[in-house]
């Protein structure tokens, strides 16, 4: 256990506190937020050392009396057996967590090959997302969406946010953020007459939503173009210039929304996009540059990597990265999908205190 960094992060914990015991903070509400997450997520910590401490106040007070009289042994032995477990449980706590835990998320979705049998798929997705959400108590808000004939989705993206502070620190990217990446998908298809399974796929990207203090962008680093919004087939649907295309002019990212009826709403919608993936860029970068600490929860569609496989006729679910398998579809696709959130979750923990890298990936 590193008394340095408790001694840090016990002294980041007091500021806190008293920071927000300031009136003056509750006319920034961005800034309440910000501080709310931070106090949230070392609260534990703080809570364990106070527990750390009585008790091994407790244990001198033993030996005291013990030294006094010799039937107070044994609860200097009762009280010494629990010390090595609340140890314990702070110094995993101490190890350096992800930094964007408590943040909110916006996920996009993109329909891969397979046409309308894909599309169909990112749309059981969506679905399975926002159902897992709701049992959370998130709120789900759609930012862009482009629906397929069929009833499917060809391009979603939307926010997943927490009602106030989370809990502990743990916030939507605490759960979501293994989710990104190919996902694969066997089953007979609606428009397959001949009942022959179909395998296809669609892309998921998971982004920590942005604040912006977390990305500076210069005015002059970006492009803005408008048009008119089209629906399915790209038939018009506006007949002004509401839509929004944003370009990054640094890295080349672009942003479109259209959903909006107005331009200035999508032009918010793309920005808030826009700044969600530059912190991804950035984070990968930094993430490069730290080869010893190699982060790889943020994962980009563009990979070909399937991370996980939904075969229908045998209702299994499998995450390849880890090698979890259920016989639980139907349940993972109604919402359920704390089981394998809990695997994944337990062998990134189980990779840091091995001192190694986050959940590592398979082929």
């Amino acid at each position: 256990m590193s008394n340095d960094r408790l001694s840090q992060l016990l002294d980041e914990y007091a500021q806190l506190e008293k920071q927000m015991e300031d009136p003056s903070i509750h006319s920034d509400q961005a800034l309440v937020r910000r501080v709310g997450r931070r106090f949230a997520e070392l609260a534990p910590i703080s809570a364990a050392n106070n527990e750390l401490e009585a008790a091994r106040a407790d244990l001198a007070a033993a030996k005291e009396l013990a030294a006094e009289d010799s039937s107070f042994a044994s609860e200097v032995e009762a009280v010494a057996a629990v010390l090595p477990a609340l140890e314990e449980k702070l110094g995993e706590m101490l190890i350096p967590r992800d930094p964007h835990d408590a943040k909110d998320v916006i996920v996009e979705i993109k329909a891969g090959e397979g046409g309308q049998e894909s599309a169909l798929f990112a749309g059981d997705l969506v679905r399975m997302y926002t159902r897992y959400a709701e049992r959370h108590g998130w709120v789900v808000e759609v930012i862009e969406a482009q629906d397929s004939d069929l009833g499917g989705v060809k391009d979603i993206s939307f926010a997943v946010k927490t009602k106030g502070v989370p809990a502990g620190g743990h916030g939507v990217w605490s759960r979501l953020k293994w989710e990104g990446g190919v996902h694969r998908v066997q089953r007979v298809p609606v428009t397959e007459s001949q009942g022959r399974i179909h395998t296809s796929a669609a892309g998921v990207l998971v982004l920590p939503e942005a604040e912006d203090v977390d990305v500076q962008i210069e005015p002059g680093d970006l492009r803005v173009d408008v048009f008119r919004s089209s629906g399915p087939g790209g038939q018009s649907v506006n007949t002004t210039d509401s839509a929004v295309r944003i370009t990054h002019l640094p890295t080349g990212t672009v942003v479109s929304c259209q959903n909006e009826k107005s331009q200035l709403q999508n032009r918010e919608s793309a920005m808030r996009i826009l700044r969600s993936r530059l912190l991804a860029i950035a984070q990968e970068q930094a993430d490069a540059a730290a080869s010893d600490a190699r982060k790889l929860q943020v994962r980009t569609v563009d990979r070909s990597e399937r991370i996980r496989t939904y075969n229908f006729p045998q209702n299994r679910i499998s995450d390849h990265r880890i090698g979890y398998t259920a016989y639980n579809l139907d349940l993972a696709l109604g919402g359920e999908l704390d089981a394998v959130l809990d695997a994944l979750a337990e062998a990134d923990r189980a990779a840091r205190l091995a001192g190694g890298t986050e959940i590592g990936r398979r082929p």
